[in-house]
């Protein structure tokens, strides 16, 4: 018996359609129609998904000869977790509200140092009126509470998502109708996506029209130099708000359906990916720091973050490249 006759046998024995099975697999009704037609097989993935669904092994499914339906294996039959509709809808709910909370935190962090960059300029244009000292250290104080703040929004947002960890780093399985609700909300949701993602893209990459000003007509200037770098450092803070408040939505949509950064593969590979990610940010952290402080040139050492965010996803691509 071929694959796709036992595919319709165990679908029927459990009364199923195939409409009720693709929502089972995650995947459309012309998909189940091909692999029962015998037009297409199923990748790995889906065959392990389908003998975990059916209770029968992966060799029954794959073997012609085999005619009798053998149950899984042990480590095959675990049942996986199960996402109500409830717990679905709260966590969408909950990504919605906290998403704007998130954004801002993040441009709490990217505006921390423009009171410093401001206060250099002033120091530089009018030295009498403020001197070095008190700019740098007023500077600092706004810096230090601007990311102390940022720090708080974190883990306040943090405690509202904990109850949900487990749907970014363990594998499971959705209700009936759970994703049909999650691909209806995703689809409502993408204009709102595709123009804050447009905005804030193009925010971002007009961010840097002030500094190449300031280069050509500022004649040395330094501190016009500091006050357009300053002007850099908001709009990519916009820029990224606009990104977030879309972006932690959108991923909220890819954890329920496992698509993208959160399927199985990827959560398999989570705890390796987030001990170099730890790593990193540790380290670029400390780089800025040490650099900062030896050079006392807080107003340029902020290129640290962006060429640490230009590394980073080379890094992770780099690391995914080595896993496989």
């Amino acid at each position: 018996m071929i694959f796709a006759d036992k595919l319709i046998q165990l679908r029927k024995k459990n009364g199923w359609s195939q409409e009720e099975l693709a929502e089972q697999m995650q995947v459309t009704r012309q998909a189940v129609s091909k692999w029962e037609g015998a037009q297409s097989v199923p990748d790995l993935e889906k065959m392990l998904r389908l003998s975990a669904l059916f209770g029968v092994s992966t060799d029954y499914l794959l073997k012609d000869e085999l005619e009798e339906p053998e149950p899984a294996a042990a480590e095959d039959a675990a049942p996986l977790r199960r996402v109500t509709m409830e717990e679905a809808a709260a966590f969408l709910d909950v990504k919605q509200s906290t998403s704007g909370a998130i954004a801002v935190a993040v441009l709490l962090c990217i505006l921390s140092p423009v009171c410093l960059l401001v206060l250099a300029a002033v120091n530089q244009a009018f030295p009498s009126v403020l001197s070095e000292n008190v700019a740098g250290g007023v500077g600092l104080i706004v810096l230090l509470a601007m990311v102390t703040a940022a720090v708080a929004i974190f883990m306040r947002t943090g405690a509202k998502t904990a109850p949900f960890a487990h749907l970014q780093t363990e594998a499971f399985e959705t209700e009936y109708g759970v994703s049909g609700m999650v691909k209806q909300r995703q689809e409502a949701f993408k204009p709102a996506y595709d123009r804050g993602c447009i905005l804030g893209v193009c925010t971002c990459i007009l961010s840097v029209l002030p500094l190449l000003g300031s280069t050509l007509f500022s004649d040395g200037d330094g501190g016009l130099v500091a006050l357009m770098v300053a002007l850099l450092l908001v709009l990519v803070a916009i820029g990224v708000l606009m990104l977030l408040r879309v972006g932690i939505v959108w991923a909220g949509f890819h954890t329920l359906l496992q698509e993208g950064d959160y399927t199985r593969q990827r959560k398999a590979s989570q705890p390796l990916r987030t001990g170099v990610s730890v790593a990193f940010w540790l380290t670029a952290t400390a780089v800025y720091l040490a650099y900062s402080f030896a050079t006392d040139r807080w107003e340029t050492t902020w290129i640290v973050w962006p060429v640490a965010g230009v590394l980073y996803p080379a890094l992770m691509a780099l690391l995914g490249a080595f896993r496989k």
